[in-house]
């Protein structure tokens, strides 16, 4: 669990990787899609995916340059936990509408 932590913990590393599940992203895609993260946090919640080989970045030699970032293989292994994740999620969210409904 430590080490799951260390490496998909912090505020917006599962975020960014539910939007990656979806195929590469560009670093601007990415920002509108979570206007709420900093683009410093942004930034380095990227390069600390990229260092742990969850992610990678493909630069593509054009002008302007484009980059974008995808998920490596050992990165889109995290899709069943998704999966887990989001039916958990959806499980306590209706929780707390049948509380407030029986209120």
């Amino acid at each position: 669990m430590r080490t799951t932590l260390n490496v998909l913990g912090g505020k917006w590393k599962l975020l960014i990787l539910s939007y990656l599940l979806t195929g590469p992203q560009r670093y601007g895609e990415l920002r509108r899609l979570m206007p709420e993260v900093t683009e410093k946090m942004l930034i380095q919640e990227l390069r600390e995916l990229e260092a742990d080989a969850i992610v990678e970045r493909i630069v593509y030699q054009q002008v302007p340059p484009k980059v974008e970032y995808q998920l490596t293989e050992h990165g889109r292994r995290v899709q069943p936990m998704f999966a887990e994740l989001i039916t958990w999620g959806q499980g306590y969210r209706d929780r707390d509408r049948k509380l407030e409904d029986a209120a």
